[in-house]
């Protein structure tokens, strides 16, 4: 555990960087706000062996496939076989998809469209470590107070059970088959199937939270989510690049319309 030295009553917050070379001591600070904020002993035990993440650093500084125009961004992310495969989806899991949408209102084509988007339907749900990825953008000045409160979920998700301190996901700390920010894990996250667990590397968990989430957000049951219909503006909470949302909305209408 990190060791904590301030004075009762004390807040200091921990000091951003541009590099690696002060990470270990804002892993220090960090941690006294961790605990103010309620973490526990596993969670400050995985921020202890957290490593400053250089491969989340490049990738946060070189997002340009969100500069596409929107024809480029869904050939580049292969729209066409998302949909494709996402009707097959629907089809197979036609129970599963309904009862999501009686529950919570999201159309099946909406959830599956995002799942194919983030992951290929779970076929590559990352490599890095979640909790030294989150953690490292939290440290890092570009956009330390948009991942700071995503950082301390990252760590309460440690205590909870839900990841490790070794739980791979996306070179920003998203997780599982949806891509889950850790905050919004830990906000919005449902145990779909029954096991006592919230597990976003369950299909039925990942696909159930997400549906939350967007019925959290405002996702009106019955009303349109293409662009400028009511719905469109809670796509826009799951993603901020409007390449993505207007991709989203596209494929899922496909998906929806083929079964």
């Amino acid at each position: 555990m990190l060791a904590v030295s301030l004075m009762p009553g004390t807040a200091i917050a921990a000091p951003c960087g541009n590099d690696g070379s002060g990470f270990a001591a804002w892993k220090t600070a960090f941690a006294a706000e961790a605990q103010r904020a309620g973490v526990g002993k596993r969670g400050l035990q995985a921020l202890a062996k957290a490593q400053y993440a250089s491969r989340t650093i490049a990738a946060d500084r070189n997002q340009k496939s969100f500069r596409y125009s929107l024809a480029k961004f869904m050939q580049v992310r292969g729209a066409n076989t998302i949909v494709a495969q996402g009707r097959t989806r629907k089809a197979r899991n036609a129970a599963f998809y309904a009862a999501l949408e009686r529950q919570y209102g999201v159309p099946a084509g909406v959830l599956i469209a995002i799942h194919g988007m983030e992951t290929g339907f779970g076929g590559f749900m990352g490599d890095s470590r979640v909790v030294s990825a989150i953690t490292t953008l939290a440290y890092d000045c570009r956009r330390s107070d948009f991942f700071v409160p995503h950082a301390i979920g990252a760590l309460k998700l440690v205590d909870q059970g839900a990841i490790t301190a070794e739980t791979r996901g996306a070179k920003h700390g998203e997780l599982g088959h949806t891509q889950f920010l850790p905050g919004n894990a830990l906000t919005y996250g449902i145990d779909a199937n029954g096991d006592g667990r919230i597990d976003f590397y369950n299909q039925a968990d990942a696909m159930a939270s997400t549906a939350n989430f967007l019925r959290q957000k405002g996702w009106r049951p019955g009303e349109g989510y293409q662009e400028g219909q009511p719905n469109f503006s809670v796509i826009k909470q799951w993603n901020a690049a409007g390449v993505y949302q207007k991709a989203i909305a596209i494929m899922a209408a496909q998906i929806d319309a083929g079964g």
